[in-house]
């Protein structure tokens, strides 16, 4: 029987070979295959599946990338004695028969039927391209794979119909090259460069005649031959190579005797795939470009467009990062804070007036091993974008509700009594009106802390009652509109913001990298930027791809801006709560702290005229507490009474910022002048609240913030607003309108 099948195929195989046409009408009737004058165009050269570069802005390699590793080269550019080898190897026959081998048949007919155990192929190079090309399409669809590689009749005429229809268009020494780009040669190598560098560390074209006879025996069998595992075996198989290739008289007998004596030697590559190869802490920023290839649809109209883009690689994407301030970033978040700490903290760098990211940095490497301390979440970033559901932010977030007052007309001379302690007033929102029906107050952080103050003084203090007044003056529509004008639309999370007076406090989620678009528009003088990882990449084909833009706007008016970056230098200066931050070389800084309630989280926001800098502090799933006996980075905080944005991230802030911009040219801010200080004026009760006598009384036990009242006739009805979800990464969720009491320095 095993004789009886072999004889029918080789009939059916001789046929089609004698007689194609009148093969693929019958055999297409009955198998219903394609037709001899059907086969596909790409066939003939398949977009195979490569090893994708991402490059630093120096063009330094960050990371390669692949589904398959391979490499495609060209005839000219492999040796010619891997060509040689393979050939002489596999289908020595290959430059005198057409798509199939009768010889070979009648050789593996006789040598089948004659033994129990053996089995020869009858196979030529080109049909096992043909094979290896159905192989490659199937990717990692398991159904397709099988029926690629299932011992079949159908196959074989399905394989053997293309393998003619190849010979007829293409020339055979391309149809060499092709099965040398596509085919396997084991541990994740595909194709010859690959397999070169993999085993060898050099390319495919600096072979040796015993390293070129090394990988053409691989071929066969890549589990059985493999040079690692099994290396007498390999060393077998390629001296065998080695005695085909004198055979057909491609080397000479000496090379034969030099190379059967050479050992068999390996300099062997562990493959290197993917962004956790990335060096400096670049992992994070390789997974962010991951996303924008695969989320934007400058590179590709629905989401399987993107990703067949990303998995059949070829791409060389050139990023904005800089490997230097990188670097700068990558040292003060590792060595201002251990991986083994209960916090972390995380530090992006952006241009202004570009929206270009330059450094992207945090404490835990990008990673899969817990006991490592890594992990694979991106705490700069959004969640849709490989991060959390981000971190509050504290009082950074003052800067937005003062823009969006300065944007409306308001003074920096404009005061307001501000006491230690007040209730939350009712405020107009975009939907109604924010009652505070919980009776639900808000606390400075000190009870010492009490009006008259200017908006100068009142950020450079981080006064919170000052930037509710504020608020309430402006309504909480403004400001969430100013907040979607700097970029940031959404929480971190993705879900929406909401319309709360302690919205001015820094109660909803941000991530570094959004916090960063704010401060780079302040530092731009208005002028905001959408986020860009990537500069250029070119795609398979060599030609240059679209990519994400930057969008740059005005967000607000210049002279806001020139407000905003006044306000805040005085944050950095005598009297302000960021004023021990000055860079080494003495330059002009601006910046904003932030602590949150529980000190669960805190930042420094800074900023020259030509780079921001946004760091963060906190447990990653946002529950540590860093009170006064917490240590990060062996530094003890009972002195400073825990951590604050000034003593926590601020010195992270400090090192990173002080060697990212060492040499650079210093430029200034445009400025404003600032308003008389006020008169003071004696308050006869310093909470400002007759309900609550006592200065610093903390505030009740309220967890939701108050009710909307829809302004509109006929009559109000209050609406409550939902809190917020709990149980994600990144923060806590207190309720809507108030965080119980911030620290805010």
């Amino acid at each position: 029987m095993k004789f009886l099948g072999v004889s029918i195929l080789s009939g059916v195989l001789l046929a089609g070979l004698a007689l194609p046409a009148v093969g693929a009408i019958g055999l297409g009737a009955k198998d219903g295959v394609e037709s001899f004058d059907s086969i596909p165009g790409d066939f003939k050269t398949p977009t195979l599946s490569q090893a994708s570069f991402i490059y630093d802005s120096k063009n330094n390699l960050i990371a390669k990338v692949y589904a398959r590793d391979r490499t495609i080269l060209t005839q000219d550019q492999m040796s010619p004695l891997t060509r040689e080898a393979q050939v002489d190897i596999e289908d020595a026959r290959f430059f005198q028969h057409g798509a199939i081998d009768p010889k070979g048949i009648l050789r593996a007919i006789g040598k089948n039927a004659s033994s129990d155990n053996a089995s020869e192929g009858a196979s030529t190079l080109t049909q096992q391209y043909v094979k290896n090309v159905f192989i490659e399409e199937a990717g990692d669809d398991q159904a397709a794979f099988k029926a690629a590689t299932e011992k079949s009749l159908g196959r074989k005429i399905k394989e053997l119909k293309y393998a003619i229809k190849l010979e007829e268009e293409l020339p055979k020494q391309q149809i060499l090259t092709n099965y040398l780009n596509i085919t396997f040669f084991g541990h994740q190598a595909y194709g010859v460069e690959a397999a070169s560098q993999r085993y060898f560390g050099k390319s495919n074209k600096d072979l040796s005649i015993a390293e070129a006879a090394t990988l053409a025996g691989i071929v066969q069998n890549p589990s059985a031959y493999d040079p690692i595992l099994h290396p007498k075996a390999t060393q077998t198989r390629r001296d065998t190579v080695i005695n085909k290739m004198l055979e057909a008289k491609h080397i000479t007998p000496e090379q034969a005797k030099e190379a059967l004596a050479t050992p068999l030697t390996l300099n062997y590559h562990e493959p290197q795939n993917g962004c956790i190869t990335a060096g400096n802490g670049m992992g994070f920023f390789c997974d962010y470009v991951r996303h924008e290839v695969q989320t934007d649809p400058a590179f590709g109209a629905s989401a399987a467009d993107r990703s067949k883009l990303w998995s059949q690689g070829g791409l060389k994407i050139y990023t904005t990062i800089d490997p230097d301030k990188q670097a700068a970033a990558n040292k003060a978040v590792t060595t201002k804070v251990y991986v083994t700490d209960t916090v972390s903290a995380a530090m992006t760098m952006v241009k202004p007036g570009t929206g270009e990211i330059l450094a992207m940095a945090q404490t835990r490497p990008y990673g899969l091993d817990d006991s490592k301390h890594q992990t694979v979440v991106n705490l700069n970033v959004d969640a849709a974008m490989g991060g959390g559901n981000g971190f509050q932010p504290g009082s950074t977030f003052k800067a937005i509700v003062a823009a969006a007052a300065i944007d409306s007309g308001t003074t920096l001379g404009q005061a307001y009594p501000s006491p230690s302690h007040m209730p939350y007033p009712s405020m107009s929102a975009c939907s109604g009106t924010w009652k505070n029906t919980n009776h639900d107050t808000v606390d400075n952080d000190s009870p010492s802390e009490v009006g008259p103050f200017q908006m100068p003084e009142a950020m450079a203090r981080s006064i919170n009652t000052y930037f509710v007044q504020l608020e309430q003056d402006i309504g909480l529509c403004a400001v969430k509109q100013m907040a979607n004008k700097l970029g940031i639309k959404t929480k971190a999370s993705g879900a929406p913001l909401q319309e709360v007076p302690a919205m001015a406090l820094g109660v909803e989620e941000m991530s570094p990298l959004d916090m960063a678009g704010v401060y780079a528009t302040f530092a731009s003088r208005g002028i905001h930027c959408d986020p860009v990882a990537i500069s250029s990449v070119v795609g398979i084909d060599g030609k240059k791809l679209a990519v994400p833009q930057a969008n740059c706007g005005p967000a607000m008016q210049q002279n806001t801006a020139d407000s905003i970056n006044t306000l805040l230098k005085g944050v950095t200066e005598k009297g302000g709560t960021g004023a021990a931050l000055s860079l080494d070389d003495g330059r002009v800084i601006a910046g904003k702290t932030g602590t949150t309630d529980k000190r669960q989280a805190a930042w420094f926001d800074g900023y020259t005229p030509d780079l921001v800098g946004v760091v963060w502090l906190g447990g990653p799933q946002g529950n540590v507490k860093m009170d006064r006996n917490i240590k990060i980075g062996g530094r003890g905080f009972q002195s400073d009474d825990g951590v604050y944005g000034a003593t926590g991230p601020g010195p992270i802030w400090q090192q990173a910022m002080s060697e990212a911009v060492k040499g650079t040219p210093q430029n200034n801010f445009t400025l404003v002048d600032l308003p008389a200080p006020p008169t003071p004026s004696p308050s006869p009760n310093a909470s400002g609240d007759p309900n609550n006598p006592a200065p610093g009384q903390p505030t009740g036990g309220a967890t939701n913030a108050g009710l909307l009242t829809p302004a509109a006739p006929p009559a109000p009805t209050s609406l409550p607003i939902p809190a917020p979800p709990g149980g994600v990464i990144g923060g806590q969720n207190p309720g809507p309108g108030r965080p119980s009491r911030p620290s805010q320095h």
